[in-house]
C-alpha cells in the first residue's frame, strides 16, 4: 500500500533465491543478527560479490568468516561507515556524539536519519555536556554548512544550547532559510524573552507565517479546542497526498481507508476522538491557515506544515524531518485535550519524524509493520544490473521500519492468511523476542459500507454512456476491463495497456482506466499518462477502446462499480489491478464488494484474502507476457464461474473486512498501551529537562 516505492521485476520461477524454494539470504542475515536459528544460505564460491551482500555483511555480520578482510569491490567508504552505524546502532551500542556529529558532516540523508533517531539515546548515554560540545564544534565548522539545520534541531530536540545567544541571534536573521528557521526552534528553548526581543522579520510566506505565530502564542492559537466525549484519543498519520481525493497524485487507498477508520473509531467504545495527521504545503497554507479542522463527529484534520512549494514526496521526508518532528510534537501539545495513542504505519522518515513527536509528547506509539521491501530484497538487488541507488532507498526503509519496531509500544501487522502476521516474524526476528516468539496482533483492514445516493448515481451516467458508445465498436463480446488508481510507476497501468494489446485482448475488450488529473502538476502522474498514451499509439483500434477517466471520488467509484456489475448491463465488466504489488488492495476489496470479477497481483498481500480460481483470480503482474495470460484467462471465465466467485468475494469481504470491525480491533490494541503506559508512569518521560548551556 505504499505509494512511493515500485517494485521491481517479480521473481516466482523455480530455483530463485529468496522464494519458497530456497532460503533467503538477506532474511538469514537478519535473523543471524538476532541470534535466531536460521539456515543461512552461504554465498557459493562461484559467486562474485555485488554491492547487497558487500552491504549487508557490514551492516548485520552475515558471512564474517568468509568475507572477513576482504576488500570491498563495490561499496563506498561511504556505504559502509552507514552500514556499521546501523549496525552498531541495532545493538544498542551508541556511539559518542562527537562520533555522530562527525558522521553528520561527512555523511547523506540516511546517516542524519541514523543520527536523528539516535540523538536522545545519545545524550542520555554519554552526557548533556559532551552532547552539546559536539554540536558546537561542528556549528563552527565550514566544512558542511547545509548540516547547521540538522544540528540546531539536534540541539532543541534535547534541549542542549551549544550557541551563545548572541550567536543564535545572529543566524536566526541572516542565515539561510532552513537555518533560519531551525535557528528560531531552537531559539525558543533559550529564555523565551529572548524570542520576544530578537526582532524577528516579517513572515516571507504562509510557512513562515505559522511558524512564527506558533513560536510566539501556539500552533493552534484561536483554534476552538477538541470537544470530545470521554476516552482516550487517537492520532494516525497520513502524511503523502490527500485524504478526500484518491487517485491524484500520491493520494491513494490509505486516504479512503483512513477517513473511514477515523470516523468509525471515533464511535467506538473508550475512544474519545481521532485527529487525522496529514501534511500541508505553503500553496494549501496561503489557501487556508487553519491547522485543526473538524471532520466529523469526534474526528478532526491535524494540519502538519511543511516548508515545500508542492505537496511533499516520499523522497524529500528526509529534509524535511527534524521540522516534521518538532511541528508535530507542538500540535500534539496544543490540541486542548492530550493525545494518547500515535499510529504510524509507513517506514519512512516522516512516520520516524512523528515517532519522535511521540516521544516529546509522551504519547504510546504504534506502529503497522510490513514486510516490504523486506520480501523482495534478494530478487531485487542480487542480480547483475541492479539499481545501486535503488538497493541503498530499499536497505534505508528496512532501517527506518527496524526503528519504528525499536521505538513502538505496540508493534501489529496486516491480517494474512487466516488472520495472522506470522511472516512478520521471518523479516523481523526481532520481534520474536517478545511475548514468547508470538507473531504480533493483526488487524484485517476494511473498507465503509457503501450507501447510495442518488447524486452519485445520476454522475455515472455520463461516464457509462461513454462506455457503452466505445463498447458499441465491433467487439465480439461485450467485455469492460476496469482498472482504478492513481496514475504511479508501482500501479503498472502502462504495462497494464501493453499487454491488452499484445494478448489481442483489445479485441474483445474495452478498458477503462480511472486516476489521476488530466492537468496534474505531479511529474510522475504526468510521465505515467504519456506511457500510457504511447503504449496505446501503435494500435489504432485499442486506441479507440482505452477510455481514461479522472480520479473519482471514493463514493463515486463505487457508484460506478455497481452500476457496471448490475444484472441490467447488456455488458459484463471485469476489475484488474496490474500492480507489481498491493500491500493490501483496498480498492481490489471495493471491487469485490461490488460484485466484480477480480484479477489482482499474486505479490504482496491480496493473495490474503483473494483465494485464485474461488473468489478471484491472481495475476503474475512482472511482464508484459505474464499480464497478458492472466488477461486472457480473466476474459474467458463464463459468467455462470464469475457470479459463483463474485458471491464468495462479496460475502468475505461483507462478513471480515469492514472499516467498522478494524476500528473495534485497533481500539482494543490501543487501551492495552494506554493502559501499560499507565501501569509504568513513574516519570521516565521527562520533556520539561532543564536546558544545557555551553559557554562561548
Amino acid at each position: 500500500m505504499h505509494p512511493s516505492h515500485p517494485a521491481g521485476p517479480a521473481a516466482d520461477g523455480p530455483g530463485r533465491r529468496g522464494t519458497a524454494n530456497e532460503p533467503d539470504p538477506f532474511a538469514a542475515a537478519r535473523a543471524g543478527h538476532w541470534n535466531q536459528v536460521t539456515d543461512s544460505p552461504r554465498r557459493r564460491p562461484e559467486e562474485a560479490p555485488n554491492l547487497l551482500s558487500e552491504l549487508v555483511r557490514a551492516e548485520y555480520g552475515a558471512d564474517e568468516e568468509a568475507g572477513g578482510g576482504r576488500r570491498p569491490l563495490h561499496a563506498t567508504s561511504g556505504d559502509l561507515a552507514l552500514a556499521r552505524l546501523r549496525r552498531r546502532l541495532r545493538s544498542g551500542d551508541v556511539p559518542p556524539p562527537a562520533a555522530c556529529v562527525d558522521l553528520l558532516l561527512d555523511g547523506c540523508e540516511p546517516t542524519r536519519t541514523a543520527v536523528f533517531d539516535a540523538w536522545p539515546a545519545v545524550v542520555h548515554r554519554h552526557g548533556s555536556t559532551a552532547a552539546a560540545t559536539a554540536l558546537r564544534r561542528a556549528l563552527h565548522a565550514t566544512r558542511a554548512p547545509e548540516t547547521a539545520p540538522t544540528l540546531l534541531d539536534l540541539a532543541a530536540a534535547t534541549r542542549l544550547h551549544p550557541l551563545s545567544p548572541s550567536e543564535l541571534l545572529r543566524l536566526s536573521h541572516d542565515g539561510g532559510r532552513r537555518v533560519r528557521h531551525a535557528a528560531w526552534r531552537l531559539l525558543d528553548t533559550y529564555d523565551r524573552t529572548l524570542l520576544s526581543q530578537a526582532g524577528l522579520p516579517l513572515p516571507e510566506d504562509a510557512y513562515e507565517t505559522a511558524l512564527l505565530r506558533a513560536l510566539r502564542s501556539g500552533p493552534l492559537a484561536g483554534t476552538h479546542p477538541l470537544g470530545l466525549r470521554p476516552g482516550i484519543v487517537v492520532a494516525q498519520s497520513m502524511l503523502l497526498g490527500h485524504l478526500d481525493r484518491p487517485g491524484e497524485g500520491l493520494s491513494g487507498g490509505l486516504g479512503v481507508l483512513l477517513g473511514s477508520l477515523g470516523d468509525a473509531l471515533a464511535r467506538t467504545d473508550h475512544v474519545a476522538g481521532v485527529l487525522t495527521v496529514v501534511t500541508t504545503c505553503i500553496p494549501e497554507l496561503e489557501a487556508d491557515p487553519v491547522l485543526l479542522h473538524r471532520r466529523g463527529r469526534g474526528h478532526w484534520l491535524l494540519r502538519l506544515p511543511v516548508d515545500s512549494p508542492h505537496q511533499v514526496r516520499p523522497e524529500e521526508m528526509g529534509r524535511h524531518r527534524e521540522a516534521m518532528a518538532w511541528w508535530a510534537a507542538r500540535l500534539f501539545a496544543s490540541s486542548g485535550r492530550p493525545i494518547d495513542i500515535l499510529h504510524v504505519r509507513y517506514a519512512d522518515d516522516g512516520s520516524l519524524a512523528l515517532a519522535e513527536a511521540a516521544r516529546r509528547a509522551g504519547l504510546g506509539l504504534v506502529f503497522t509493520a510490513t514486510p516490504d521491501p523486506h520480501r523482495q530484497m534478494t530478487e531485487r538487488h542480487d542480480l547483475p544490473g541492479a539499481d545501486p541507488a535503488a538497493l541503498r532507498h530499499d536497505l534505508h526503509r528496512v532501517y527506518v521500519a527496524d526503528r519504528l519496531v525499536e521505538r513502538a509500544d505496540r508493534v501489529i501487522g496486516i491480517a494474512g492468511r487466516g488472520g495472522g502476521s506470522a511472516e512478520l516474524l521471518r523479516h523481523f526476528p526481532q520481534l520474536a523476542a517478545g511475548d514468547g516468539g508470538a507473531a504480533p496482533g493483526a488487524t484485517p483492514e476494511g473498507i465503509p459500507p457503501y450507501r447510495p445516493t442518488k447524486a452519485e448515481a445520476r454522475r455515472c451516467d455520463p461516464l457509462l454512456d461513454r462506455i457503452d458508445a466505445v463498447t458499441g465498436t465491433g467487439l465480439r463480446t461485450p467485455t469492460v476491463l476496469l482498472c482504478v488508481g492513481r496514475l504511479h510507476p508501482v500501479k503498472q497501468q502502462d504495462l497494464l495497456v501493453r499487454a491488452w494489446i499484445e494478448s489481442g485482448c483489445h479485441q474483445e475488450s474495452v478498458l477503462v482506466l480511472v486516476g489521476g488529473a488530466p492537468l496534474a502538476e505531479d511529474a510522475v502522474e504526468r510521465a505515467m499518462r504519456a506511457r500510457i498514451h504511447q503504449a496505446a499509439a501503435s494500435c489504432p483500434e485499442a486506441r479507440r477502446r482505452l477510455i481514461l477517466l479522472p480520479a473519482l471520488p471514493n463514493t463515486a467509484v463505487r457508484a460506478l462499480e455497481r452500476s457496471l456489475a448490475g444484472p441490467a448491463r447488456r455488458l459484463r465488466t471485469r476489475y484488474v489491478c496490474p500492480s507489481a504489488k498491493e500491500e493490501f488492495g483496498l480498492a481490489v476489496l471495493e471491487a469485490m464488494e461490488a460484485g466484480l470479477l477480480v484479477a489482482a497481483p499474486r505479490r504482496g498481500g491480496v493473495p490474503h484474502y483473494l483465494v485464485d480460481g474461488v473468489n478471484g483470480l491472481l495475476l503474475d503482474t512482472s511482464t508484459v507476457r505474464t499480464l497478458g495470460e492472466g488477461l486472457r484467462r480473466l476474459l474467458r471465465v463464463d459468467d455462470e464461474t464469475a457470479a459463483e466467485m463474485t458471491a464468495r468475494a462479496r460475502s468475505l469481504v461483507r462478513s471480515t473486512y469492514s472499516s467498522t470491525a478494524m476500528a473495534g480491533s485497533l481500539a482494543g490494541h490501543y487501551m492495552d498501551v494506554v493502559k501499560a503506559k499507565d501501569r509504568t508512569a513513574d516519570g521516565t518521560h521527562r520533556p520539561g529537562a532543564a536546558p544545557v548551556d555551553i559557554p562561548s
